[in-house]
């Protein structure tokens, strides 16, 4: 490798691990404000929330390596246009393709290893992130008794006051809902004030209650009894509860319920989905078809007496009895055959939405697959692009580069969504919805990298009107005057 070769190199890849590791914290941080309502609140340890951010963190690459590719490469070259090392460069006959060489085949390497990421590293995170996530989402708020709102413990529901005291340990005005095995709220106990007594390490709380009645519904054998609706009540001037705090949040984070995940699977697996699924649709859409076919009379009765296909046309004669100069058998065939068609609408609008969901499943695993191809080509292209851009602007920093490179970005970024959204619903194919944007990045950087090495801007006025001129030159009558 040439002296210039690892200029340039050590230049762009400083700016490149220093502009993905700022975009990485950024869109962490935006991870965690997005689940915020999920994670707080629980008593979770800073390791779990980690351990999820650490999970999550892989299905963000795709979106933050092509951003800090776009900006590391418009910064370092329009740094190097600005302090006239491009110049300097041409001068000793080293053009702008020699010098994007090294960082081309850099790119390429890239973007095979993005390519393997995304097969292999990208699953695994979504299949640990979203079963941690659903298991977080099982744990209840952390222990809390909340004043004039009841709270839930256990098999107890707790109403109080007001609290006071050293760590809120004393209570007025309790309520408890205590829950029987039969999930009857059968039992009520009031006291005019209470106290929480227990140690940390102790798995029971402690509830004294002073100066209350404890209420309980008793549910007789005998259905008789029961229209008396007895009930026993008990007076107490201090009463004691040990609520077992053992099994409280008791969830395994570790489990992993949920493994088949479009977005958890492999690319074989993503393949064998894909053709089970097609599979099975194209079977239950045939299904479906014949059953419709046998519900039509004419169709049956065509079949029965001239052992005919659908697609054929019907016998005369079987339409014979539909002619007839009597108005009430007229309506009669009528009021029967608009019945017929709404039962038939009916069905159809029963089944497409089954219909419509197996279709959507089937293009999201598509669209998975297919856009781990497309990692292979965006970060070269979006390198062109900012390389090209810089050495044209020739202005490096964040400035100019940053709002150039977040626009251009956006709009990839958007091209890519909207398409996919669009495949979901089979509106477009799901192979053109995964490479629309990177179909419209290719020429855009093919135009730019010649343009940036024909020394051009981006658009001069005389491209614009010098093809109209020639061409009007070309017109037979307009020559003569």
């Amino acid at each position: 490798m040439k002296i210039i070769d690892r200029y340039i190199l050590k230049s762009y890849l400083t700016r490149l691990v220093s502009v993905f590791t700022i975009c990485m914290f950024i869109f962490v941080i935006q991870t965690f404000w997005l689940f915020i309502d999920e994670l707080a609140g629980k008593g979770l340890d800073i390791l779990i929330i980690g351990k999820f951010l650490i999970y999550y963190s892989p299905k963000l690459i795709p979106l933050v390596l092509p951003l800090s590719v776009l900006l590391a490469s418009l910064m370092t070259f329009g740094s190097l246009s600005e302090n006239y090392e491009f110049a300097a460069m041409k001068s000793t006959g080293i053009s702008l393709q020699r010098a994007l060489m090294g960082l081309i085949f850099f790119h390429v390497a890239l973007g095979i290893g993005t390519f393997y990421f995304s097969a292999h590293i990208i699953p695994y995170g979504e299949l640990k992130s979203y079963n941690l996530r659903k298991n977080l989402a099982k744990l209840e708020p952390t222990l809390a008794i909340r004043e004039g709102i009841f709270n839930e413990i256990g098999q107890y529901n707790i109403k109080v006051t007001k609290k006071y005291g050293d760590n809120d340990r004393f209570l007025e005005d309790v309520i408890i809902h205590e829950y029987t095995p039969n999930k009857q709220n059968n039992i009520v106990i009031k006291a005019e004030r209470g106290e929480m007594k227990n140690e940390p390490t102790d798995p029971n709380l402690k509830l004294v209650l002073y100066n209350g009645n404890r209420y309980e519904e008793v549910i007789p054998k005998k259905v008789k009894d029961r229209e008396r609706v007895p009930h026993a009540k008990v007076s107490f001037e201090e009463y004691e509860m040990n609520i077992d705090l053992s099994q409280f949040n008791n969830v395994d984070l570790n489990e992993e319920n949920i493994t088949t995940g479009y977005r958890m699977q492999k690319m074989d697996q993503l393949r064998v989905s894909i053709d089970t699924l097609q599979t099975s649709f194209t079977k239950e859409k045939d299904v479906f078809s014949q059953n419709f076919s046998k519900k039509s009379v004419v169709i049956s009765l065509a079949k029965k007496e001239e052992k005919m296909t659908v697609n054929d046309s019907l016998p005369n004669h079987l339409l014979d009895f539909i002619v007839t100069d009597e108005i009430w058998k007229q309506r009669r065939v009528y009021d029967e055959s608009m019945s017929k068609i709404q039962d038939a609408l009916r069905d159809l609008n029963i089944k497409r939405g089954p219909f419509f969901a197996f279709q959507k499943l089937i293009n999201l695993h598509k669209i998975t697959l297919l856009e781990k191809y497309t990692l292979l080509f965006v970060s070269l292209l979006l390198f062109l692009i900012g390389a090209s851009l810089g050495a044209i602007i020739r202005k490096g920093g964040l400035g100019l580069p940053l709002v150039l490179s977040i626009i251009i970005f956006l709009t990839y970024h958007y091209i890519g969504l909207f398409s996919k959204n669009a495949a979901e619903d089979n509106s477009i194919t799901p192979l053109l919805a995964s490479w629309l944007s990177t179909l419209i990045l290719a020429p855009f950087s093919y135009i730019l990298t010649a343009r940036a090495s024909a020394d051009k801007g981006f658009v001069s006025l005389y491209d614009v009107y010098a093809p109209i001129i020639n061409l009007i030159k070309k017109i037979p009558f307009l020559k003569k005057s």
